[in-house]
Protein backbone atom coordinates (compact mmCIF):
# COMPACT_ATOMS: atom_id res chain seq x y z
CA UNK A 1 0.00 0.00 0.00
CA UNK A 2 2.76 2.41 0.98
CA UNK A 3 4.67 1.60 -2.22
CA UNK A 4 1.56 2.39 -4.28
CA UNK A 5 1.21 5.76 -2.52
CA UNK A 6 4.87 6.61 -3.13
CA UNK A 7 4.61 5.65 -6.80
CA UNK A 8 1.43 7.72 -7.17
CA UNK A 9 3.11 10.73 -5.59
CA UNK A 10 6.13 10.37 -7.87
CA UNK A 11 3.92 10.07 -10.95
CA UNK A 12 2.00 13.19 -9.95
CA UNK A 13 5.27 15.02 -9.30
CA UNK A 14 6.67 14.04 -12.70
CA UNK A 15 3.45 15.14 -14.42
CA UNK A 16 3.54 18.46 -12.59
CA UNK A 17 7.18 19.08 -13.52
CA UNK A 18 6.47 18.14 -17.14
CA UNK A 19 3.52 20.56 -17.34
CA UNK A 20 5.50 23.43 -15.84
CA UNK A 21 8.49 22.85 -18.13
CA UNK A 22 6.42 22.51 -21.30
CA UNK A 23 5.43 25.79 -23.00
CA UNK A 24 1.79 26.18 -24.06
CA UNK A 25 0.87 25.47 -27.71
CA UNK A 26 1.64 28.27 -30.14
CA UNK A 27 -1.18 30.47 -31.43
CA UNK A 28 0.09 30.46 -35.01
CA UNK A 29 -1.48 33.09 -37.25
CA UNK A 30 -3.95 31.71 -39.76
CA UNK A 31 -4.68 28.51 -37.79
CA UNK A 32 -8.06 27.80 -36.11
CA UNK A 33 -6.78 28.79 -32.66
CA UNK A 34 -4.52 31.61 -33.83
CA UNK A 35 -4.93 35.26 -34.82
CA UNK A 36 -5.97 36.10 -38.38
CA UNK A 37 -3.47 36.95 -41.10
CA UNK A 38 -3.92 40.55 -42.24
CA UNK A 39 -0.37 41.53 -43.26
CA UNK A 40 1.48 40.89 -46.49
CA UNK A 41 3.66 37.81 -46.18
CA UNK A 42 6.22 35.87 -48.17
CA UNK A 43 6.54 32.10 -48.07
CA UNK A 44 10.03 30.78 -47.36
CA UNK A 45 11.60 27.59 -48.72
CA UNK A 46 10.91 25.71 -45.48
CA UNK A 47 7.21 26.56 -45.62
CA UNK A 48 7.22 29.31 -43.01
CA UNK A 49 5.85 32.78 -43.68
CA UNK A 50 7.41 36.16 -42.91
CA UNK A 51 5.11 39.16 -42.53
CA UNK A 52 6.42 42.51 -43.72
CA UNK A 53 5.53 46.14 -44.38
CA UNK A 54 7.07 48.59 -46.82
CA UNK A 55 7.62 52.32 -46.60
CA UNK A 56 9.42 55.02 -48.53
CA UNK A 57 9.52 55.38 -52.30
CA UNK A 58 8.29 52.74 -54.69
CA UNK A 59 10.45 49.62 -54.54
CA UNK A 60 11.15 49.50 -58.28
CA UNK A 61 12.30 53.13 -58.38
CA UNK A 62 14.33 53.15 -55.16
CA UNK A 63 17.99 54.05 -55.16
CA UNK A 64 18.63 52.47 -51.75
CA UNK A 65 16.82 49.37 -50.50
CA UNK A 66 17.05 48.88 -46.75
CA UNK A 67 15.85 46.00 -44.56
CA UNK A 68 15.24 47.04 -40.95
CA UNK A 69 15.35 44.34 -38.24
CA UNK A 70 13.37 44.96 -35.07
CA UNK A 71 14.51 44.22 -31.54
CA UNK A 72 13.26 42.24 -28.55
CA UNK A 73 9.50 42.34 -28.03
CA UNK A 74 8.98 44.54 -31.08
CA UNK A 75 7.68 43.98 -34.61
CA UNK A 76 7.54 45.35 -38.14
CA UNK A 77 5.70 48.34 -36.70
CA UNK A 78 8.78 49.46 -34.76
CA UNK A 79 9.97 53.06 -34.55
CA UNK A 80 12.39 54.24 -37.23
CA UNK A 81 11.11 57.66 -38.27
CA UNK A 82 12.56 59.35 -41.37
CA UNK A 83 11.29 62.61 -42.85
CA UNK A 84 9.45 62.44 -46.17
CA UNK A 85 11.89 64.97 -47.61
CA UNK A 86 14.92 62.78 -46.92
CA UNK A 87 13.13 59.68 -48.19
CA UNK A 88 12.29 61.32 -51.51
CA UNK A 89 15.59 63.16 -51.85
CA UNK A 90 17.64 59.98 -51.41
CA UNK A 91 15.20 57.53 -52.98
CA UNK A 92 14.87 55.39 -49.86
CA UNK A 93 12.84 52.19 -49.73
CA UNK A 94 12.44 50.39 -46.41
CA UNK A 95 11.08 46.96 -45.62
CA UNK A 96 10.34 46.01 -42.02
CA UNK A 97 9.46 42.42 -41.16
CA UNK A 98 8.32 40.37 -38.17
CA UNK A 99 11.12 38.05 -37.14
CA UNK A 100 10.17 34.40 -36.54
CA UNK A 101 7.41 34.05 -33.95
CA UNK A 102 6.71 37.78 -33.74
CA UNK A 103 3.63 39.54 -35.06
CA UNK A 104 2.31 37.56 -38.02
CA UNK A 105 5.46 35.63 -38.96
CA UNK A 106 5.41 31.89 -38.35
CA UNK A 107 7.48 30.57 -35.42
CA UNK A 108 10.77 28.80 -36.06
CA UNK A 109 11.26 26.18 -33.29
CA UNK A 110 14.86 25.52 -34.32
CA UNK A 111 15.84 29.12 -35.04
CA UNK A 112 19.54 29.94 -34.79
CA UNK A 113 21.82 32.86 -35.43
CA UNK A 114 22.48 31.40 -38.89
CA UNK A 115 18.81 31.02 -39.79
CA UNK A 116 18.29 34.76 -39.24
CA UNK A 117 20.63 35.64 -42.12
CA UNK A 118 18.92 33.25 -44.51
CA UNK A 119 15.47 34.51 -43.55
CA UNK A 120 16.62 38.00 -44.50
CA UNK A 121 18.18 36.78 -47.74
CA UNK A 122 15.00 34.94 -48.74
CA UNK A 123 12.88 37.96 -47.88
CA UNK A 124 15.09 40.12 -50.11
CA UNK A 125 14.86 37.61 -52.95
CA UNK A 126 11.08 37.20 -52.68
CA UNK A 127 10.70 40.98 -52.87
CA UNK A 128 13.22 41.27 -55.73
CA UNK A 129 15.48 43.69 -53.91
CA UNK A 130 18.40 42.84 -56.18
CA UNK A 131 21.85 41.34 -55.62
CA UNK A 132 22.73 43.74 -52.77
CA UNK A 133 20.77 45.53 -50.06
CA UNK A 134 21.36 47.36 -46.78
CA UNK A 135 20.51 45.97 -43.33
CA UNK A 136 19.86 47.84 -40.09
CA UNK A 137 19.45 45.89 -36.86
CA UNK A 138 18.17 47.50 -33.68
CA UNK A 139 18.96 46.15 -30.19
CA UNK A 140 18.49 42.35 -30.14
CA UNK A 141 17.78 42.55 -33.87
CA UNK A 142 21.45 43.37 -34.31
CA UNK A 143 22.36 39.70 -33.93
CA UNK A 144 20.63 39.22 -37.29
CA UNK A 145 23.05 41.78 -38.76
CA UNK A 146 26.04 39.97 -37.24
CA UNK A 147 24.63 36.82 -38.88
CA UNK A 148 24.42 38.60 -42.25
CA UNK A 149 28.01 39.82 -41.91
CA UNK A 150 29.10 36.23 -41.31
CA UNK A 151 26.94 34.19 -43.67
CA UNK A 152 25.78 36.46 -46.52
CA UNK A 153 28.33 39.33 -46.68
CA UNK A 154 28.25 39.17 -50.49
CA UNK A 155 24.61 40.31 -50.42
CA UNK A 156 25.25 43.44 -48.34
CA UNK A 157 25.67 46.97 -49.63
CA UNK A 158 26.10 48.24 -46.07
CA UNK A 159 25.07 47.46 -42.51
CA UNK A 160 24.22 49.25 -39.27
CA UNK A 161 24.13 47.97 -35.69
CA UNK A 162 21.97 50.32 -33.57
CA UNK A 163 22.35 50.01 -29.77
CA UNK A 164 23.35 46.44 -30.65
CA UNK A 165 22.73 43.33 -28.61
CA UNK A 166 25.76 41.71 -27.02
CA UNK A 167 26.26 38.18 -25.72
CA UNK A 168 28.27 37.85 -22.55
CA UNK A 169 29.90 34.68 -23.87
CA UNK A 170 31.86 36.34 -26.63
CA UNK A 171 35.61 36.79 -26.25
CA UNK A 172 36.52 38.78 -23.12
CA UNK A 173 32.97 40.01 -22.48
CA UNK A 174 31.80 37.73 -19.65
CA UNK A 175 32.83 40.20 -16.95
CA UNK A 176 30.38 42.76 -18.34
CA UNK A 177 27.50 40.48 -17.27
CA UNK A 178 28.07 41.77 -13.74
CA UNK A 179 27.00 45.25 -14.86
CA UNK A 180 23.38 44.06 -15.15
CA UNK A 181 20.76 43.46 -12.43
CA UNK A 182 21.19 40.06 -10.80
CA UNK A 183 17.85 38.77 -12.11
CA UNK A 184 18.97 39.43 -15.68
CA UNK A 185 22.35 37.83 -15.06
CA UNK A 186 20.63 34.58 -14.02
CA UNK A 187 18.08 34.73 -16.85
CA UNK A 188 20.83 35.08 -19.46
CA UNK A 189 22.78 32.22 -17.85
CA UNK A 190 19.71 29.98 -18.06
CA UNK A 191 19.21 30.94 -21.72
CA UNK A 192 22.85 30.10 -22.43
CA UNK A 193 23.45 26.95 -20.38
CA UNK A 194 20.02 25.30 -19.98
CA UNK A 195 17.72 26.87 -22.61
CA UNK A 196 15.09 24.14 -22.16
CA UNK A 197 14.49 25.60 -18.67
CA UNK A 198 13.94 29.18 -19.82
CA UNK A 199 10.15 29.00 -20.16
CA UNK A 200 9.83 27.59 -16.64
CA UNK A 201 12.35 30.08 -15.27
CA UNK A 202 10.50 33.09 -16.67
CA UNK A 203 6.99 31.93 -15.75
CA UNK A 204 7.44 30.79 -12.14
CA UNK A 205 6.28 33.42 -9.66
CA UNK A 206 9.01 32.53 -7.18
CA UNK A 207 11.50 34.22 -9.51
CA UNK A 208 11.60 37.90 -10.36
CA UNK A 209 10.99 38.29 -14.08
CA UNK A 210 13.75 39.56 -16.32
CA UNK A 211 13.79 43.35 -16.22
CA UNK A 212 14.23 43.27 -20.00
CA UNK A 213 10.88 41.45 -20.41
CA UNK A 214 9.06 43.35 -17.67
CA UNK A 215 10.22 46.73 -18.97
CA UNK A 216 11.74 47.72 -15.65
CA UNK A 217 12.82 51.35 -15.32
CA UNK A 218 16.07 50.16 -13.77
CA UNK A 219 17.62 49.79 -17.21
CA UNK A 220 16.24 53.03 -18.63
CA UNK A 221 18.08 56.32 -18.96
CA UNK A 222 16.35 59.64 -18.29
CA UNK A 223 16.02 60.16 -22.05
CA UNK A 224 14.50 56.71 -22.42
CA UNK A 225 11.89 57.49 -19.76
CA UNK A 226 10.88 60.67 -21.57
CA UNK A 227 10.47 58.73 -24.84
CA UNK A 228 8.50 55.97 -23.11
CA UNK A 229 6.14 58.54 -21.56
CA UNK A 230 5.45 60.02 -25.02
CA UNK A 231 4.73 56.55 -26.39
CA UNK A 232 2.31 55.81 -23.55
CA UNK A 233 0.46 59.03 -24.29
CA UNK A 234 0.16 58.10 -27.99
CA UNK A 235 0.44 54.29 -28.16
CA UNK A 236 0.72 52.44 -31.45
CA UNK A 237 -2.13 49.89 -31.35
CA UNK A 238 -0.39 47.70 -33.93
CA UNK A 239 2.50 47.03 -31.54
CA UNK A 240 0.13 45.13 -29.25
CA UNK A 241 0.20 42.27 -31.76
CA UNK A 242 3.96 41.75 -31.52
CA UNK A 243 3.59 38.93 -28.96
CA UNK A 244 0.18 37.59 -30.02
CA UNK A 245 1.49 34.09 -30.89
CA UNK A 246 2.81 33.56 -27.38
CA UNK A 247 5.82 34.80 -25.44
CA UNK A 248 7.64 31.51 -25.82
CA UNK A 249 7.61 31.64 -29.62
CA UNK A 250 8.92 35.19 -29.80
CA UNK A 251 10.60 36.41 -26.60
CA UNK A 252 11.93 33.15 -25.18
CA UNK A 253 13.18 31.66 -28.45
CA UNK A 254 14.70 35.02 -29.36
CA UNK A 255 16.61 35.13 -26.10
CA UNK A 256 17.75 31.50 -26.48
CA UNK A 257 19.03 32.12 -30.03
CA UNK A 258 20.89 35.24 -28.95
CA UNK A 259 22.54 33.82 -25.85
CA UNK A 260 23.31 30.33 -27.07
CA UNK A 261 26.86 29.34 -28.02
CA UNK A 262 27.42 30.93 -31.42
CA UNK A 263 29.14 29.19 -34.33
CA UNK A 264 31.42 32.22 -34.64
CA UNK A 265 32.74 35.06 -32.51
CA UNK A 266 31.68 38.48 -33.82
CA UNK A 267 34.95 39.97 -32.59
CA UNK A 268 36.70 37.85 -35.25
CA UNK A 269 34.57 38.82 -38.24
CA UNK A 270 36.29 39.89 -41.44
CA UNK A 271 35.62 43.19 -43.17
CA UNK A 272 33.08 42.51 -45.96
CA UNK A 273 33.96 45.80 -47.64
CA UNK A 274 37.74 45.66 -47.95
CA UNK A 275 37.54 47.23 -51.40
CA UNK A 276 35.90 50.32 -49.90
CA UNK A 277 32.46 49.90 -51.47
CA UNK A 278 30.08 49.82 -48.51
CA UNK A 279 30.50 50.28 -44.77
CA UNK A 280 29.45 48.96 -41.37
CA UNK A 281 28.37 51.31 -38.58
CA UNK A 282 27.66 50.90 -34.88
CA UNK A 283 25.60 53.43 -32.94
CA UNK A 284 25.68 53.43 -29.15
CA UNK A 285 23.88 55.67 -26.67
CA UNK A 286 26.31 56.82 -24.01
CA UNK A 287 23.59 56.56 -21.34
CA UNK A 288 22.47 53.09 -22.42
CA UNK A 289 21.97 50.93 -19.31
CA UNK A 290 20.56 47.95 -21.18
CA UNK A 291 23.58 47.34 -23.42
CA UNK A 292 26.83 48.11 -21.57
CA UNK A 293 28.73 50.39 -23.94
CA UNK A 294 32.03 49.00 -22.68
CA UNK A 295 31.42 45.86 -24.73
CA UNK A 296 30.59 47.68 -27.94
CA UNK A 297 33.60 49.94 -27.44
CA UNK A 298 35.69 46.79 -27.14
CA UNK A 299 34.16 45.24 -30.27
CA UNK A 300 34.75 48.41 -32.28
CA UNK A 301 38.41 48.35 -31.25
CA UNK A 302 38.74 44.69 -32.21
CA UNK A 303 37.04 45.45 -35.55
CA UNK A 304 38.37 48.88 -36.57
CA UNK A 305 36.54 48.68 -39.90
CA UNK A 306 33.29 49.23 -38.00
CA UNK A 307 32.60 52.96 -37.81
CA UNK A 308 31.70 53.56 -34.18
CA UNK A 309 29.35 56.40 -33.18
CA UNK A 310 28.63 57.31 -29.55
CA UNK A 311 25.66 59.57 -28.93
CA UNK A 312 25.79 61.63 -25.72
CA UNK A 313 22.60 62.11 -23.73
CA UNK A 314 20.84 59.09 -25.27
CA UNK A 315 20.07 55.67 -23.83
CA UNK A 316 18.72 52.54 -25.49
CA UNK A 317 15.83 54.10 -27.43
CA UNK A 318 18.07 55.80 -29.94
CA UNK A 319 15.87 54.85 -32.88
CA UNK A 320 12.74 56.54 -31.52
CA UNK A 321 13.58 60.04 -32.74
CA UNK A 322 13.69 61.24 -36.32
CA UNK A 323 16.86 63.30 -35.98
CA UNK A 324 18.95 60.32 -34.85
CA UNK A 325 17.47 57.96 -37.42
CA UNK A 326 18.32 60.43 -40.16
CA UNK A 327 21.88 60.70 -38.82
CA UNK A 328 22.12 56.91 -39.03
CA UNK A 329 20.87 56.83 -42.64
CA UNK A 330 23.07 59.70 -43.79
CA UNK A 331 26.22 58.09 -42.31
CA UNK A 332 25.37 54.77 -43.95
CA UNK A 333 24.85 56.22 -47.40
CA UNK A 334 27.93 58.49 -47.53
Amino acid sequence: MMLLIIVSILVCLVCYIYRTLRPPPSRICGTPRGPPVTARRVKLSDGRHLAYRESGVDRDNAKYKIIVVHGFGSSKHMDFPISKDLVEEQGLYFVFFDRAGYGQSDPHPSRTIKSEAYDIQELADKLNLGPKFYVIGVSLGAYSVYSCLKYIPHRLAGAVLVVPFVSYWWTKTIEALKLLPETDQWTFRVAHYVPWLLYWWLTQKLFTSSSVISGSKALRSNKDLVIIKKKQENPNPLMRKARQQGDHECLHRDMIAGFTTWEFDPTELENPFEEGVGSVHMWQGMEDRMIPREINQYISKRLPWIKYHEVPGYGHLLNAEEEKCEDIIKALLV
